[in-house]
C-alpha cells in the first residue's frame, strides 16, 4: 500500500493522518466476521459470569464518636498526693485513640481475632462459618486439617496452627472485606463496612466487631481515671475507719475522767490527745471525700459518647453483575481485546514485509 506509513517519520501531514485512519477503519471492517464472533463469545462469557458469580452483601454500621471532656483539677488540694494518688491524670484525656487511631483499632489482629472467635449461632463460630462458605478447608487442605481444630477452647490453649489460621483469616478480612472510613473528615461519624458473599456472616461479623471494638475503646479510655477513682475510694474508706476509731478512743478517754479537777491539767492530757486525733483525721477525711467527688465528675466527663446511627438490617445491600450488564461488559471487553490483537498483528506483518 502506498502512503500507508505507520507514522515512523518525524513529520507527517494532516492528509496522511486521515489516510491512515481510513485504512485502519477499512481493515477492521474487513475483519467483521472475527469481530462478530468475538461479540458472540463476549455475550456468552458475560452471561456466564453474571449467572455464576455470587452477589456480594454489604453490612454497614455508622456511629458518632464524641470524645469525653475531662475537667480541670485545680480545685483539688495536694493532700491526696500524700497518700499516693496521682490526681494529675483525672482530668486529662488519653491520646491513644484520638483522631483516626480508633479506625486502626478496627483493623487490628486482636479485634478481628476476638470477633472471629465469637459465636455465629449455637453450633458454630464466626471463623468456622467463614471457613465453610469460603471453602478454605479445601483450599488449605494440604496445609491445615480443619477437622482436628477446635476453636471453641480458650485462646491461651491454641496451638500454633490455630493461631496461624486465625491470623490468616483476619488478614483476608482486613484486606478484602473490611472497610473503615469517615464519610466526612470534618465530622466525628465513623462507618464500618463488611462485604461478604454470605449475607448472615456479614451482618453478624459487623455487629460483633463494632461491639467489641467500642467496648474495648470505652474501657481503655476510662481506665486511668477509673483506677484513680478506685484508689481514692479505698483511701476514703481507710481514713473513715481510722476516724471512727479515733472518735471511740476520745470518748473512752473522756469517760475515764468524767469530772476532772480543773486545777490538775495532767488529767485532761489523754482526752486532748484523742481530740486532736479526731480533728486531724476528720480534716484528712473531709479533703479526700471532696477530691473523691471531683474525681467522680471527671471520670464521667472523660467517658466518650458512642452513639450508633445505622446498623445492618436484613436484607443487606448487595452488589452483583446482572445479566444485561454482564453481556454488555462481555461484548465490550472481548471486542477491545480482539481489536488490539488485530492491530498488533497487522503491525507485525507490515514490519516483517518492510524488513
Amino acid at each position: 500500500m502506498t502512503g500507508s506509513k505507520h507514522f515512523s517519520d518525524n513529520q507527517f501531514t494532516l492528509k496522511e493522518v486521515f489516510q491512515n485512519l481510513g485504512e485502519w477503519f477499512s481493515f477492521f471492517l474487513s475483519q467483521w466476521k472475527i469481530l462478530i464472533l468475538a461479540g458472540i463469545i463476549g455475550l456468552g462469557l458475560g452471561a456466564l459470569v453474571s449467572k455464576f458469580k455470587k452477589p456480594v452483601f454489604h453490612a454497614e454500621t455508622s456511629f458518632v464518636l464524641e470524645e469525653g471532656e475531662g475537667g480541670g483539677i485545680g480545685q483539688m488540694s495536694g493532700l491526696a498526693s500524700l497518700v499516693g494518688v496521682n490526681l494529675g491524670s483525672l482530668g486529662s484525656t488519653s491520646g491513644l485513640f484520638q483522631g483516626d487511631n480508633i479506625m486502626e483499632l478496627y483493623r487490628s489482629d486482636r479485634m478481628l481475632g476476638e470477633t472471629l472467635l465469637s459465636e455465629f449461632n449455637e453450633s458454630q463460630l464466626l471463623i468456622e462459618r467463614f471457613v465453610e462458605f469460603q471453602e478454605l478447608d479445601e483450599k488449605w487442605a494440604s496445609k491445615v486439617d480443619f477437622s482436628s481444630l477446635d476453636f471453641s477452647i480458650t485462646r491461651e490453649n491454641f496451638t500454633v496452627t490455630q493461631d496461624s489460621v486465625v491470623k490468616e483469616v483476619s488478614k483476608l478480612i482486613r484486606e478484602n472485606q473490611l472497610s473503615v472510613s469517615k464519610p466526612d473528615r470534618k465530622l466525628s461519624i465513623i462507618q464500618v463496612s463488611i462485604s461478604s458473599k454470605d449475607e448472615h456472616f456479614a451482618k453478624a461479623f459487623n455487629e460483633k466487631l463494632v461491639e467489641k471494638v467500642n467496648s474495648f475503646y470505652l474501657e481503655t479510655k476510662t481506665k486511668k481515671t477509673g483506677e484513680n477513682l478506685t484508689i481514692l475510694q479505698t483511701q476514703a474508706d481507710s481514713v473513715r475507719v481510722i476516724l471512727d476509731e479515733s472518735i471511740g478512743a476520745f470518748a473512752s478517754a473522756t469517760d475515764r475522767v468524767p469530772n476532772a479537777n480543773p486545777l490538775l491539767s495532767s488529767a485532761n492530757v489523754e482526752s486532748r490527745k484523742r481530740q486532736i486525733d479526731v480533728q486531724a483525721t476528720g480534716a484528712v477525711y473531709q479533703e479526700i471525700v471532696k477530691n473523691l467527688e471531683i474525681a467522680k465528675v471527671n471520670h464521667r466527663n472523660n467517658s466518650p459518647l458512642i452513639q450508633i446511627i445505622d446498623s445492618p438490617r436484613l436484607p443487606l445491600n448487595r452488589s452483583e453483575i446482572r445479566l444485561v450488564k454482564g453481556m454488555v461488559l462481555g461484548v465490550i471487553i472481548m471486542g477491545l481485546l480482539v481489536i488490539f490483537g488485530l492491530y498488533f498483528h497487522r503491525l507485525y506483518q507490515k514490519h516483517v514485509q518492510e524488513s
